[in-house]
């Protein structure tokens, strides 16, 4: 989890209104908790009323909803969310970080109802571009379909914001940044707030990191950042801007929301104030974390009990296609790939005897691996390859 800046942030002007307007009982958790599961709370504040936070956000031009991509919890509760929102306002849009913008038609097709399931995730390349369980968005993308609401595709292709990482913002020319415009200038929390993200993401590639932030990659690193937050921010402006003025609802990790950086910051910048962002919060986690400024509100969860399809076991690697297979680019301490002899840098080149040829590949077999049996790898180590076993323990009871 990204660490957070423990100082104060200036709370939207209309998360500020919705506070104050919805705020009830002072916070008497049970057991400790700062945010008791099923309880709307005000970060730094008090518990709220739930018809409070959903009436004033329905008044709004852009909810922004976060997650935590793999947590099935979240996304139910997005689900619900969005069906509170709907039944309030139901002139809606719904947007997607998950979707780059060149997938937009395909979107289209699938509200009007001209696409199967499988056609749709075939025709958005899911499994290479987003990569997550789709049974984990799917109830959110019917929910769409079924009610006719528009969706919106709000990110853009990874080869821009890798490229920007690479060269910086301005060497790229202006036909190659998707029309994104220049993003507005970090505040100095969010700056703050990236080093030890991009330190981490470093020494996760095997490259070695000293916090700097003056440092010209971590520079550039926090420019891809920012048009990542610009690009999803201005689709999010445009498509509130659509004939009959609907409510814009952004489906996005949470770290583009947190504190007010990322999309906020760009939304701001744009002229978007009438805005909420709303957090999930789940059952355990750091109450240092529950400062002012973290959103307008968090709803608490309690996603450790909570089975789902993500709740498999999972391989516990980070991956990339590379010319020859997948390259392995980190390997989680006690996962079941490294139990298996799994190390950074080796290629996957076959999985359940099935080439493996991009990490799409990779994922999907991984997903439909059930507990309690064995998946056989074949790797490139150096010069020779490996034929390793990951074993997958069996679900307890």
């Amino acid at each position: 989890m990204r660490p957070l800046i423990r100082r104060r942030a200036v709370l939207p002007i209309v998360g500020a209104a919705l506070i104050a307007a919805a705020l009830s009982e002072p916070l008497r958790a049970a057991d400790g908790e700062c945010v008791p599961v099923a309880t709307w709370v005000a970060p730094g504040g008090k518990r709220l009323d739930a018809g409070g936070v959903l009436a004033r956000s329905a008044k709004s031009s852009v909810v922004l909803l976060g997650e935590t991509h793999d947590v099935a919890e979240h996304h139910r509760w997005q689900l619900q969310t969005v069906a509170a929102l709907h039944a309030a306002r139901p002139g809606m849009v719904l947007a997607f970080e998950a979707f780059a913008r060149r997938v937009q038609p395909v979107l289209d097709r699938w509200v009007a109802g001209e696409l199967s399931e499988t056609e749709f995730l075939a025709q958005t390349d899911w499994r290479n571009a987003w990569r997550f369980d789709p049974q984990l968005y799917l109830p959110l993308f019917h929910f769409a379909r079924m009610n006719r609401i528009p969706m919106v595709a709000l990110n853009v292709e990874p080869s821009l914001t890798r490229e920007i990482a690479q060269k910086g913002y301005d060497a790229l020319p202006p036909e190659r940044r998707e029309g994104v415009g220049r993003p507005s200038q970090p505040a100095d929390a969010y700056i703050d707030w990236l080093l030890p993200v991009w330190a981490e993401h470093e020494r996760a590639a095997g490259r070695a990191a000293q916090p700097d932030r003056n440092d010209p990659e971590f520079r550039r690193f926090v420019e891809s950042q920012q048009t990542w937050d610009r690009a999803m921010a201005e689709a999010l402006g445009a498509a509130a801007k659509r004939s009959g003025a609907p409510l814009v609802v952004g489906i996005m990790g949470t770290g583009h929301i947190k504190l007010g950086h990322g999309v906020p910051h760009q939304l701001r910048a744009l002229g978007v104030a009438n805005f909420v962002s709303l957090l999930p919060w789940d059952r355990g986690e750091a109450c240092s974390d529950l400062v002012p400024g973290l959103a307008d509100a968090v709803f608490g969860l309690d996603a450790r009990s909570s089975a789902s399809t993500a709740d498999r076991p999972r391989l516990g690697v980070a991956i990339e296609t590379a010319p020859d297979g997948v390259r392995i680019v980190k390997v989680e301490s006690g996962s079941i790939a490294e139990l298996a002899g799994v190390r950074a840098g080796d290629v996957v080149s076959e999985i359940a005897g099935v080439a493996a040829k991009n990490t799409g590949d990779m994922i999907e077999v991984v997903q439909r691996q059930a507990p309690g049996t064995w998946l056989p790898l074949k790797v490139r180590r150096g010069g020779e390859t490996l034929e390793l076993i990951a074993k997958f323990p069996a679900r307890p009871k």
